[in-house]
């Protein structure tokens, strides 16, 4: 047994050593910091696809995050709206020179009233969809000169009589507060030659589709490798949702396999999230489900009884493949015989012999032996006395019997062929047609009764309590398995 048990040990010394711990260390840690890299991945994906949507936001509060980020998207300033503020800057500039009267001024104006009317007319907002926007502009220009109509409105805004009446000064603070901010965020973005809004996120993304990928290959290769009969191919299957880091669309996709990857590695446990995001749904589905396959099964029994195949199946088995040579049937019939002669007789002896006590004294009482054994005297309590004795030693004979047939070789082979004609009797019995009726009709109403109930109870159970109660056991697994050491499989 030494022998034996020596290299048992060495290999689970080895396994736990230093030396084969430190790997698995160095690929948990590189498994955390691929997940962490596949996270960084994530969030700049969905910051690519808000960008659009939330570019005022980041212009308002973040302007060196958009003047970084616009040339990924190909956004550059609307050369419309940008002129139009330049040209106010050199409104401002000549008013502070030569004043409102002068004849460079005048100029101006008729030029800012000019691109006023284009940029009604034309609409630059188009480009950037923001037809909000534009319909913003338009409002506040026509609410602030009380004009209905936005051309009549900057025309008279940008005109010597109106500058003159309510102040340059109140006017520009007007233009600076209200309308120049939404014309800063217009912008102008092109198209290819697909007709498709230019996009260079692709060439930050490049780096880590190349990364992802590369790891994606040595984990499946590795998977390969530790696992004989499956080929690298099958290892890219299991792995099948690493592929959507490898989609140049549908980017959005990459939050299955990075939730998986930063769940495995370690990096955080969504365990509880996940379980409390399905909770309720998988309570529900989990109560349709057992209703279902509940119902299916005893359908299936049913129609089985009702066609007679149940019957066929056990009086006709079909050959079948077996795990062992042992007959499971015959082991389990054995199995509790032993039980009832060795451990279940013993403990209920005392109540054989109770029956066997009450049948041999209402036997003897109705003969006339013992009636007349009564009359003898010196005889009329002997009866009673001889009953208990007889019933002691008829339930101890009995047990014995039992027991030494069935340990004996020679008794357990007449036992066995008791038990073979016992049972080729009962097969015999059990082919009748009238049986085989009866029994099937009554299987037929039992299963129906089962189904019934199953399904009313299953009604009034709260699915939730019982996943509840599922959760409860599987975090008490867990915590049974915090010692067991780790095998850094589920690394790959």
């Amino acid at each position: 047994m030494t022998s034996l048990n020596q290299p048992k040990n060495q290999d689970s010394f080895s396994s736990n050593s230093p030396k084969n711990s430190q790997p698995r260390f160095q690929w948990k840690w590189w498994s955390k910091l691929v997940a962490l890299i596949a996270l960084i991945n994530l969030c700049l994906v969905f910051f690519n696809i808000s960008y659009i949507p939330l570019r005022d936001i980041y212009l308002r509060h973040f302007p060196i995050l958009v003047k970084l980020y616009d040339p990924v998207k190909g956004i550059e300033p609307h050369p419309d709206t940008t002129h139009y503020i330049e040209t106010v800057k050199v409104l401002k500039s000549e008013l502070t020179q030569t004043g409102l009267k002068s004849e460079q001024t005048n100029d101006i104006l008729a030029d800012l009233r000019q691109q006023s009317q284009s940029i009604i007319a034309e609409n630059p907002f188009d480009v950037s969809n923001k037809f909000g926007t534009f319909a913003k502009l338009k409002r506040r220009m026509e609410y602030h000169v009380e004009i209905p109509y936005a051309q009549q409105a900057f025309t008279q805004f940008w005109s010597q009589d109106y500058l003159t009446e309510v102040g340059v000064t109140n006017a520009l603070s007007f233009f600076e507060q209200k309308i120049r901010p939404l014309l800063e965020v217009n912008y102008f973005r092109p198209v290819d030659e697909n007709g498709q809004y230019i996009d260079n996120f692709w060439k930050i993304d490049l780096y880590f589709m190349i990364f992802l990928g590369v790891d994606f290959l040595g984990r499946t290769l590795i998977i390969s490798r530790r696992q004989p009969g499956v080929s690298w191919f099958d290892g890219m299957l299991r792995r099948w949702y690493d592929w959507l880091f490898l989609l140049p669309t549908w980017r959005w996709l990459r939050m299955i396999p990075v939730s998986v990857r930063v769940h495995k590695s370690g990096l955080f446990n969504l365990e509880r999230i996940l379980a409390q995001i399905t909770h309720e749904p998988s309570a529900y589905l989990a109560d349709r489900i057992s209703t279902f396959l509940m119902v299916q099964v005893v359908n299936q029994a049913k129609d089985s009884v009702q066609t007679g195949e149940m019957a066929r199946s056990i009086f006709e088995p079909d050959p079948y493949i077996q795990v062992s040579e042992v007959d499971k049937i015959d082991a389990i019939i054995n199995r509790i015989l032993q039980l009832s002669i060795y451990r279940v007789l013993p403990q209920v002896q005392p109540d054989i012999e109770d029956l066997l006590r009450h049948s041999l004294k209402g036997t003897l009482t109705q003969s006339d032996f013992y009636q007349g054994l009564k009359q003898v005297p010196g005889l009329k309590g002997l009866p009673s006395s001889v009953i208990d004795q007889l019933a002691d030693y008829l339930a101890n004979a009995s047990y014995d019997v039992l027991s030494t047939s069935y340990s004996d070789a020679e008794g357990r082979e007449l036992f066995n062929k008791l038990s073979e004609n016992f049972k080729s009797v009962l097969r015999q019995e059990l082919q009748d047609e009238v049986t085989q009726s009866e029994l099937q009709l009554w299987l037929f109403d039992l299963l129906e009764e089962l189904k019934l109930n199953y399904i009313q109870r299953s009604s009034k159970d709260d699915p939730e309590q019982t996943l509840a109660e599922a959760e409860q056991l599987r975090q008490e697994r867990e915590e049974r398995d915090q010692d067991v050491p780790d095998t850094g499989d589920d690394l790959f």
